[in-house]
Parts: C-alpha cells; sequence; structure tokens
C-alpha cells in the first residue's frame, strides 16, 4: 500500500504525461496515461477509505472531511451500484428509473473552482440543463433619460447576447473497478467526483485558453466580434503583443486597452488576469516581479496593477495571457436526464467497466478588447545581476 502523500506525487507525473501524450496526439500514450490515472485516483480512495474504515458515524466522517451524502444522493448511487454489479450493466443503466442529483455536479464544480483558480477568476456558471444563456456581451447598460424610442431600445438590446450551451460537448470517462463499489455510496461519490473534476479541469483550461470554437469554446488568445473571420468553425488567433518590462508605464500601455469596450464605450479596470506557464513564472514572471527591500529581503509577485497571477499548463511556454477574467463567460452542465451511460470506447482497461457522462456547454471572450495574448519570452527581471553585484561591492567597500 502507498502513502496518500506518494498518490499526490505520482498523480502529478501522471497528469503531466497525460497532458503530454494530449498536445503530442499520441493515443499509445494517452491511453497509458490515463489507465495510470484512474488507478492512481481509485488507490487514493481506497487509502482514504481504508484509514477511516473504523470511522462510521457519520459526524466522524465529516469532521475528517468526507461529504455526507444527501438522501437523494444515496439512493442514486445505491441504484448505480446495483447497476453496475449486474451481468449485463448496459441494460441495467438504461432501465434505471433515477438520474444524477443536481447537487452532486454542484459539487464536482466546488471542487474544480478550489482547486484550479482559472476557473474561479473566469465567469464560470454551472447552467445544469440550459439550452441557452443571456450574457451582458457589451459591459455597463446605461437608461436613457426622455422619451422613449425604438433607437433607445434597440440600443440596449444589442448589449445582450445568447450562448447556446448546447453547442459542445465534453465526455467524461468513469473508469469504475468492482472494488470501488463495494466501499458503497459515499465513496463511490467521492471516487465520481475526483474523476470528473480532474478530467473536466484539463478540458475546461484547454478550451478556456486555447480553444480554436471549432467543436470546442473560443480561448482567451482568439479574435471574436464583428469583422472576425472564421475559416471552417476555426477563430484566428490574435495578434502577439510582445512584452520585455512590466515597469509602470509598459504595463500601463499594455491593459489601457482593456478600458474600452470594442463600440468604443469606456469601462472601470480594477484588476487584471494574468496567465502563464508555470516554467515560465519561475523563469520570466518571477524574476520580473520580484524586487529587494531596504531591509535586503526579497518580495515576490509586485506588480505596479492589482494583478491575480494564475499558472497553467495550457498556456504555451514563452506566452501569457493577460486580460479581464470576469469577461470571459463558461457556462457547463449535464444534460437534462444526468444518467451515466455504458461505454464501450476505451478497451485498454482491464477488469474495470467504463462509464461515460456527457457535459455540455460552452465558453467565449465576451469581447475582443478583454484579452491580450502577449509573448514574454525577452522579459526582463525587474533587478538586475549588475545591479545586485554592484551593491554587494558597495556595502564591502563601506
Amino acid at each position: 500500500m502507498k502513502s496518500l502523500d506518494l498518490l499526490k506525487q505520482e498523480k502529478v507525473n501522471i497528469m503531466n504525461n497525460l497532458n503530454q501524450a494530449m498536445k503530442n496526439g499520441d493515443e499509445e500514450a494517452f491511453a497509458q496515461a490515463f489507465t495510470q490515472f484512474t488507478e492512481n485516483i481509485q488507490e487514493s480512495v481506497m487509502e482514504e477509505a481504508r484509514g477511516l474504515v473504523q470511522a462510521a458515524d457519520a459526524n466522524i466522517l465529516a469532521g475528517r472531511g468526507v461529504r455526507q451524502l444527501t438522501s437523494e444522493e444515496n439512493k442514486y448511487f445505491q441504484k448505480v451500484i446495483e447497476a453496475m454489479k449486474t451481468s449485463n450493466p448496459k441494460q441495467a443503466l438504461t432501465e434505471l428509473d433515477v438520474v444524477m442529483p443536481k447537487t452532486v455536479i454542484d459539487a464536482v464544480f466546488e471542487d474544480l473552482v478550489e482547486s484550479h483558480p482559472l476557473l474561479d477568476a473566469i465567469d464560470f456558471q454551472n447552467t445544469s440543463g440550459l439550452i441557452e444563456f443571456l450574457v451582458n456581451a457589451d459591459g455597463k447598460q446605461l437608461a436613457t433619460w426622455g422619451t422613449l424610442t425604438s433607437d433607445i431600445v434597440k440600443e440596449l438590446t444589442s448589449g445582450f447576447k445568447k450562448m447556446n450551451m448546447g453547442l459542445h460537448k465534453l465526455s467524461a470517462f468513469l473508469p469504475v473497478a468492482k472494488s470501488m463499489l463495494d466501499l458503497g455510496p459515499t465513496w463511490l461519490d467521492r471516487y465520481v467526483r475526483a474523476i470528473l473534476g480532474e478530467a473536466l479541469a484539463n478540458g475546461l483550461e484547454e478550451g478556456i485558453i486555447n480553444g480554436t470554437g471549432k467543436e470546442m469554446p473560443i480561448g482567451m488568445n482568439r479574435k471574436v466580434g464583428e469583422g472576425v473571420t472564421v475559416t471552417d468553425g476555426v477563430y484566428p488567433v490574435k495578434d502577439v503583443v510582445p512584452v520585455t518590462s512590466l515597469d509602470p508605464v509598459t504595463y500601463g500601455k499594455l491593459i489601457a486597452g482593456m478600458a474600452k469596450t470594442p463600440k468604443g464605450k469606456t469601462r472601470i479596470v480594477r484588476e487584471v488576469l494574468m496567465i502563464v506557464n508555470p516554467v515560465d513564472y519561475l523563469q520570466k514572471v518571477m524574476p520580473a516581479t520580484t524586487i529587494r527591500g531596504a531591509d535586503g529581503k526579497y518580495i515576490n509577485d509586485v506588480f505596479p496593477f492589482p494583478t491575480r497571477q494564475v499558472q497553467s499548463v495550457q498556456v504555451e511556454e514563452g506566452k501569457a495571457i493577460f486580460g479581464l477574467g470576469k469577461r470571459y463567460f463558461m457556462g457547463i452542465g449535464t444534460e437534462k436526464s444526468g444518467k451515466i451511460e455504458h461505454s464501450d470506447d476505451y478497451k485498454f482497461l482491464e477488469d474495470e467497466r467504463v462509464y461515460l457522462v456527457k457535459l455540455y456547454g460552452h465558453g467565449e471572450p465576451l469581447d475582443n478588447n478583454a484579452f491580450v495574448y502577449a509573448d514574454i519570452s525577452g522579459l526582463q527581471p525587474a533587478v538586475s545581476e549588475v545591479a545586485v553585484t554592484n551593491v554587494v561591492k558597495t556595502k564591502e567597500q563601506a
């Protein structure tokens, strides 16, 4: 048996392999990494269950971080367990008279927001079974004094946009080992939420940052709005803006364009979002935003303007995205039936049954001025090595 700490460390390596296989289009490597991923999650949940096997009291389990199920959730998972244990699970699931409770999906989304700061920084919403969602695409709308005319009504309504939540489908697979079913509804719920959370996080971040718009969301690095030429459903990539310094003047010019909508309306910018690859954060952003105080101690993440810095492996090295996080809308939810379906797509898994959950949704920047796609490969450090050396020499001479 492995410790939970060791399993968490293995999970990081597995997720890196999984992401790399997806980017390379290597199906064999993806299959291998996906198998390792599901086995890691199963081991983690079962190891946690073994540690709490004597804690049968619900209050004790709740105190140790185990989510307590509602009566509806308990009924649902109990029915699913019974169906999965049958000789013909596909037929049993088809005849299942209960659907996944909305509270389960809500819990998945809560876990996602807590563990993935990018989703907390944007306008991320669970739309459940909604087909259309109305959003404000042009910032603030002003009421106008005077006689009500059709022109005023037209101007107000032009700022709103309908998002079709059924445009894209995100499929999440649930490989369930029979040993998992023996743990009961509480632990099956924990496993389902863990698998869905990790699977969704990868798909969502890729779509939010790099999405082409074709069979997936439109990413922050894409051009949107009137006059944009969409080729075969693919939105063009934004022009890359070179950024070599994060001093106040340069930074102010970089984000000044966000203070106006594409229609020329002014808006107040109180905070910007900066998304970078973890490697670039350590090699480029950290040196550029670290200064040395009068006491000789270093101060990290110093920006000339309020900035929310987020690291994501989905951002290409050498690039960064600056923008207004809440001007990106991402809505997602299960289909109205909320049923788990049987799938035979992934036959490389042995001694496990694979089930499928479909999630529908759509995401896109609400206007083209809300995000800047930047090249930070030439970003310079805030304090040069020469300056630090000269300071040291001056102190020695003194």
